[in-house]
């Protein structure tokens, strides 16, 4: 009778556990965190700055954005500027630049902790063997004996008593040693959400971090690339200087030679000198910003400045059309855009976490393995035991702390949905920006050729005068001074073209696009990713 009453007992627990795990699977579907979709962002149909309309009154030869249907922007989109040298900079820009390489660090830290949210799908299994030896002491005793006699006397009786007194222990002792192998394990359920919701909150992050690393990947390639046309600029420059003091210092010669046959007077020989020298001191200012850039260029490619040098070499590159695109693009080629969306995925998942803590937990407990007095019979049936445990909470007062952090939550959410459109409004604002520049700047260096052309000839007619003696050699200074601000004027706005021109590429994402960014799966992939882009 009482087998029958311990297997039904039996059966009515293991009834009750089956009903809690088919509870726990049905409730594990529920997520009480809110839905998340991407908000709506502002975005016009075409930037206006690229409207052919606003070419009519350019001269010929102004720049203009290629069309919409030309060839979209590369990975590798350097490489439209057709300079070899930059190309191999770029390349080694991406292997060693420690920016890079930091944030790349960031990128597998962030993959990381979504490994560790993913940890709390599992059960916690520990094993814990014990080996304990007791014991407890068996009194036995052995007679001492010993006799004696005791006699009162009192009024009218007398009592005579002879006793035996027995004394004396010894202590035997007796011991066990038992051996135990058990295994615990602890389970707490995702039936809320909130373990699915933090293990979004952290692949969001992760994908936060990936695209940071892209838009620090396109910092650093756009400064290389402005760096290296600034360098070039400053050899341009050089150029026009040197090109100034030859012709001063021939300038000089021709006075001198008038001077010792009595045409020329010694102001003038005065005058070409200080012309002279005031050249030659441009001149060799020059060198300082070019050895800034130089230094720069080495430190963005992760190599030391006292050991990198550049060759001279003239800024003679074309400016290429650069395809816009459309707005609507944008939003999709901008990868700090790409981060400020997954912001808002995050924060929205932070909102479902803590909502899950308005349900009560259940924790399941379990624990189970062999334990005897011997190993021989350590493994044996009877030597093994178990037990099931299940507790359940709710918070019941906590003086609205889960209310107030989930509207904590809720306003950080809208913080970075107007983070987010910010984002999108400023790099219209930033491609609309540089595609003026770069109109405006084209049109410029076109009428001041022109300009130069006139210096030129400026310079020309006032040489043959001085020569003639029409004219004093201090007009012969003024027109040289014209036609080297003019060159000078040329040659900062080549350098303004160029750069105008990376950053406009860098305002429409490079060649990125935020298919690239890595998904969910591949963020808790054990494989480890490239540091390099290799983005064709």
């Amino acid at each position: 009778m009482a087998a029958k009453h311990a297997t039904a007992r039996t059966r009515a627990s293991e009834t009750l556990i089956l009903a809690v795990l088919i509870s726990i699977a049905l409730l594990s579907g529920c997520n009480v965190g809110p839905k998340y979709a991407t908000p709506a962002a502002p975005a016009a149909p075409a930037f206006k700055e690229s409207a052919p309309t606003e070419y009519k009154s350019a001269p010929p030869g102004t720049w203009k954005p290629a069309q919409p249907q030309d060839a979209v922007l590369k990975g590798k989109w350097w490489e439209m500027f057709n300079e070899p040298e930059l190309n191999a900079l770029e390349e080694q820009l991406d292997i060693n630049n420690q920016n890079i390489a930091q944030y790349f660090q960031n990128f597998m830290a962030a993959r990381a902790q979504v490994s560790e949210a993913r940890s709390q799908y599992y059960p916690t299994v520990t094993f814990n063997p014990t080996l304990t030896k007791g014991g407890e002491g068996a009194a036995s005793r052995t007679a001492l004996v010993s006799t004696g006699t005791s006699t009162t006397t009192g009024t009218g009786t007398g009592t005579t008593t002879t006793g035996t007194t027995v004394g004396g222990n010894t202590g035997i002792a007796t011991g066990t040693t038992t051996i135990a192998l058990p295994i615990d394990v602890s389970w707490e359920p995702d039936l809320w959400g909130r373990v699915r919701n933090t293990v979004s909150e952290f692949r969001y992050a992760a994908q936060v971090s990936a695209a940071d690393l892209e838009n620090e990947r396109l910092t650093e390639q756009a400064d290389l690339a402005a760096y290296y046309f600034q360098l070039r600029g400053q050899d341009a420059l050089q150029d026009v200087f040197n090109r100034v003091v030859d012709v001063n210092r021939q300038s000089l010669n021709l006075t001198l030679a008038l001077y010792e046959t009595g045409i020329d007077n010694q102001v003038a020989v005065d005058e070409a000198q200080v012309a002279l020298e005031n050249a030659q001191e441009a001149a060799a200012g020059i060198a300082t910003n070019r050895a800034i850039y130089e230094h720069a260029i080495a430190m963005l490619i992760g190599k030391p400045a006292s050991s990198f040098s550049m060759p001279v070499k003239n800024l003679t590159t074309p400016l290429p059309p650069i395809p816009v695109g459309l707005p609507s693009e944008l939003l999709q080629r901008r990868p700090d855009i790409a981060a400020a969306e997954r912001t808002m995925a995050q924060a929205n998942a932070l909102i479902g976490v803590e909502k899950a803590a308005y349900y009560p937990t259940v924790s399941l407990t379990g624990s189970g393995g062999p334990e005897a007095t011997a190993f021989g019979k350590l493994f044996s049936l009877p030597a093994i035991f178990w037990s099931l445990g299940a507790q359940a909470s709710e918070i019941i007062f906590d003086a609205g702390l889960r209310k107030a952090t989930i509207a904590q939550y809720t306003a950080q959410y809208n913080a970075d949905v107007a983070a987010y459109r910010q984002t999108v409004l400023t790099a219209f604002q930033q491609v609309e920006d540089f595609i003026a520049t770069l109109r405006v700047t084209s049109e410029q260096i076109e009428r001041q050729q022109q300009a130069i052309n006139s210096s030129v000839r400026y310079v020309t007619h006032e040489t043959s005068r001085y020569e003639t003696g029409l004219d004093p050699y201090l007009l012969v200074t003024a027109a040289q001074l014209t036609l080297l601000s003019n060159q000078q004027t040329q040659v900062t706005l080549r350098v303004n073209e160029m750069t105008a021109a990376v950053e406009l590429v860098q305002a429409l994402g490079g060649g990125w696009h935020v298919s690239e960014l890595p998904t969910a799966s591949q963020v808790t992939s054990k494989e480890t990713p490239k540091q390099v882009s290799d983005t064709p």
